[in-house]
C-alpha cells in the first residue's frame, strides 16, 4: 500500500522552462529585446546540476538553489551578450525559480491524491522556494522536504532516506514521483516504490522523458493519471 508521496518539483509538477523564459522575457526587454528567452532558460538550467556538484561531493558546505542560481546567473547573462544588467534585475530574475506555473493537471491531481496520502516535495528546492511554488499553484502540501531539509542534492542518498524516515512510512510505502528516471532510480536504491509521470514538453523542442527507462512501480501519462492508478 503507498501511504506517502514525495514529488520532484521541477520539471515533474512545475514547468520550469516556460515560467523562467516568460521572466526573462520580461525582465530583460529593456537589455535584450529580441531575447529568445527559451534559450536563455535552456541555459541557465544547464548550469543547474553542475552547480550543485561541489556541495554532493562535499566540496563546498550546502548553500540554496538561490545562491547557486545567483553565481550562475553572470555566466548565463554573458552568454547572451548581455552586460550591464543591474543587480536589482538580476536578483528578480532569481525569483523567477519562485514563479513557475504547475503543468495543466497538476493542482486538481494533487488535491485528489491529498485524500489518502500524506503529501511532500523532495525537491533539490529549499523551503521557501517550495512554499512560493505551493502557494502560487495552490498545492497543499502535509510536509516539505527535499534539499533544504536534508541539506544536499539529488541523488545522495540523504534525501530519499530522510523523505521515508520524515513521514514515518516503510520505504515501499512511499512513492518518488519524478519525471525523471535517474531520480528515480536513486530512491529505488533505497527501497522507496517509485513513480514515472511523462513530461515530453519538459525541455521545449528538445522534449523530455516520455517514459522511464528505468524499472518503475508505476508510470504515468501525467498525475491525473497516477491518481487515477492509485484509485483517488
Amino acid at each position: 500500500m503507498i501511504r506517502a508521496l514525495v514529488f520532484d518539483v521541477f520539471g515533474t509538477l512545475v514547468d520550469w522552462r516556460s515560467g523562467v523564459a516568460r521572466e526573462a522575457a520580461r525582465l530583460l526587454a529593456p537589455h535584450a529585446p529580441a531575447l529568445d528567452a527559451g534559450a536563455f532558460a535552456d541555459a541557465w538550467r544547464g548550469r543547474y546540476t553542475p552547480s550543485m556538484e561541489p556541495v554532493r561531493s562535499g566540496a563546498r558546505p550546502y548553500v540554496d538553489l538561490d545562491v547557486l542560481h545567483g553565481e550562475s546567473l553572470p555566466e548565463v547573462l554573458a552568454q547572451f551578450g548581455l552586460a550591464g544588467v543591474p543587480e536589482a534585475v538580476r536578483a528578480e530574475l532569481v525569483q523567477a525559480w519562485h514563479r513557475l506555473d504547475a503543468w495543466p493537471e497538476v493542482p486538481a491531481a494533487v488535491a485528489r491524491l491529498r485524500g489518502p496520502h500524506l503529501l511532500a516535495p523532495n525537491s533539490n528546492g529549499h523551503v521557501r522556494l517550495m512554499v512560493d511554488l505551493a502557494r502560487r499553484n495552490g498545492l497543499i502540501f502535509d510536509a516539505v522536504l527535499g534539499g533544504g531539509y536534508s541539506r544536499d542534492y539529488k541523488p545522495k542518498p540523504a534525501l530519499y532516506r530522510d523523505a521515508v524516515a520524515a513521514l514515518g512510512f516503510a520505504p515501499a510505502e512511499t512513492l518518488m514521483v519524478a519525471a525523471h528516471s535517474g531520480d528515480l532510480a536513486a530512491a529505488a536504491r533505497h527501497g522507496l516504490s517509485t513513480a514515472h509521470i511523462a513530461r515530453p514538453h519538459e525541455h521545449g523542442p528538445a522534449g523530455g522523458e516520455t517514459a522511464p527507462s528505468v524499472p518503475v512501480t508505476y508510470a504515468a501519462r501525467d498525475l491525473a493519471d497516477l491518481a487515477d492508478q492509485l484509485g483517488c
